[in-house]
């Protein structure tokens, strides 16, 4: 993990008067007295989850687990500007072509742009459905 913050680290642009923060869950790696240190050295604010409480990020760890097993499983980025273009293209499928059964087997852009939806009620109805 450290050596993959040294290299998230290289990679950053000056951020002018933006402070960064780096949020984690409270592992190990994350903990450690040279992660934090190089953490601290490069000014980054150090923000973590509650303590014992493993559903505080759930929905981030959910889209990123079918982010990771559905669409990146088999791509394999040769750089940083690959990554970030398939991981754009990623998101853009996921939000525009995936649909999700919590939402009426919508996708979070027909829901959030009201497409395709026949009257208020149905709108009503999904926006009440509890998970």
């Amino acid at each position: 993990m450290e050596q993959a913050l040294k290299i998230a680290l290289c990679g950053l642009r000056p951020q002018g008067h933006f402070k960064l923060t780096h949020h984690s869950d409270r592992g190990l790696q994350y903990c450690s007295n040279s992660y934090v240190q190089l953490l601290n050295e490069n000014n980054i604010t150090i923000s973590m989850t509650e303590n014992g409480d493993p559903l505080e990020n759930a929905l981030a760890e959910r889209i990123n687990g079918i982010i990771k097993d559905e669409y990146l499983q088999f791509c394999k980025p040769a750089n940083i500007i690959e990554a970030k273009a398939i991981l754009k293209r990623t998101v853009k499928l996921y939000n525009q072509q995936r649909p999700h059964m919590s939402i009426g087997n919508l996708t979070p852009e027909q829901i959030h742009c009201n497409i395709n939806l026949k009257n208020r009620k149905i709108m009503e109805k999904l926006l009440s459905f509890k998970a």
